[in-house]
C-alpha cells in the first residue's frame, strides 16, 4: 500500500517537535510538502508560501496536517476539504465551535477525513486510567495544570488574541484528558478568568464544574507558575484514589504508579492513517465546548499586566 503523502502546514515549534518526527517514524506516511509563510521548510522536501501556492504548482498530497494557529485554521481546512484532501486539525480544532461544525459538514459531504487530534489523550496513563474508572462511583475530582508561559509560549502573541485561548491552550489538554476518563459528561458552573490588563486572553482560571451524578469537578489554571511544573489530574474514588501525573504519562492507581513510554504524536498519527484507510472521520468537539462555556459562564476579573 503506497503512504498517505502529507503535507504540513504552519513549520513551528510544535511541527518541528512533534509533527515531523512523528512522520518520519510511520511507515503509513510520506512527507510530500511543507507550508509556511514565515517559517523554512526542511532539506530535500518541497516548501511553498501558501497552501494555495501548493495546490497550484506542487506535488500531489493526499493529506495536510494543520499545526498553524486557530484562527486562521477554518480556511485553509476548508480549502484542502474541497479537493478532497484528508485534514489533521492540531489542538483545538478550531477557533469556534461552528468553524468546526462546517468542516465535519464540508468532510462528511467530499467522503474526506477530518480529525480532531486531541495528543493528550494518548499520554500513557489516559487508557488505563479511562479503564479503571469505568466501574467506579466518582466523589471529587482536582485538575492542577500550571506552567510557566514563558518556558512553553515564548513570543507567541497570538495565543494572547481572541481565539488563541490564553492558559486553555494548555488547560485545554487537561479538558481532553478528563472528559476522555471520567466516565460522565461534565459541565461548568461557576469560574473566575484572570485577564491581564494589556492582553485579551486569561493568563489564569478557576473553574468549578460537576458530572451528571452531581461528583464536583475543579480545575486549577495558570500560567504564571515558575520552578516545577504541574499537569495533574486526581480522581476520588469509592475505591480510593486515581492519580495521572506529567501531563497523563504517569499513572498512580492504589495497587501502584506505571510510567510507560509516551507516544502521543505517533499514536495520532497512526489514528489518523486508520481514519484515512477507513473513509472515517474522528471529530470530537468537548474539551472546546467547555472552554466555550468558560468564556460564557464565568466571572472576568482584570489583572496586572503580562509582558512576554
Amino acid at each position: 500500500m503506497d503512504p498517505i503523502r502529507i503535507a504540513v502546514v504552519g513549520v513551528g515549534k510544535i511541527a518541528r517537535d512533534q509533527h515531523l518526527p512523528a512522520i518520519a517514524g510511520n511507515g503509513a506516511f510520506g512527507l510530500a510538502a511543507t507550508v509556511s509563510p514565515h517559517d523554512p521548510g526542511v532539506d530535500g522536501v518541497p516548501h511553498f508560501a501558501s497552501l494555495d501556492e501548493l495546490f497550484a504548482s506542487g506535488p500531489a498530497v493526499d493529506a495536510v496536517a494543520l499545526c498553524t494557529p486557530p484562527q486562521v485554521r477554518y480556511d485553509l481546512a476548508s480549502t484542502a476539504l474541497a479537493r478532497g484532501v484528508h485534514v489533521f486539525l492540531e489542538k483545538p480544532p478550531g477557533a469556534t465551535l461552528a468553524e468546526v461544525a462546517a468542516l465535519e459538514t464540508q468532510a462528511d459531504k467530499v467522503g474526506a477525513t477530518l480529525f480532531a487530534a486531541w495528543h493528550s489523550r494518548f499520554a500513557a496513563g489516559v487508557a488505563p486510567a479511562r479503564a479503571w474508572l469505568a466501574e467506579r462511583r466518582i466523589d471529587n475530582v482536582e485538575i492542577i495544570w500550571r506552567e510557566d508561559v514563558r518556558v512553553w509560549h515564548p513570543g507567541q502573541a497570538w495565543i494572547w488574541e481572541p481565539g488563541g485561548l490564553g492558559v486553555f491552550d494548555p488547560g485545554i489538554n487537561a479538558l481532553s484528558i478528563a472528559t476522555r476518563i471520567l466516565p460522565r459528561p461534565i459541565f461548568l458552573q461557576s469560574g473566575t478568568l484572570e485577564i491581564p490588563a494589556n492582553r485579551a486572553a486569561p493568563i489564569a482560571a478557576d473553574l468549578s464544574l460537576r458530572d451528571s451524578t452531581g461528583a464536583s469537578v475543579h480545575m486549577d489554571l495558570d500560567w504564571r507558575q515558575t520552578g516545577p511544573q504541574s499537569w495533574d489530574i486526581v480522581v476520588e474514588t469509592d475505591a480510593g484514589t486515581l492519580k495521572l501525573s506529567s501531563g497523563g504519562a504517569v499513572l498512580t492507581l492504589p495497587t501502584g504508579t506505571s510510567h510507560d513510554e509516551d507516544h502521543e504524536y505517533p499514536g495520532l498519527y497512526a489514528r489518523f492513517a486508520t481514519l484515512i484507510r477507513t473513509g472515517r472521520s474522528d471529530v470530537d468537539v468537548t474539551p472546546l465546548r467547555l472552554v466555550a462555556d468558560a468564556f460564557l459562564r464565568a466571572t472576568r476579573v482584570s489583572v496586572e499586566p503580562f509582558e512576554d
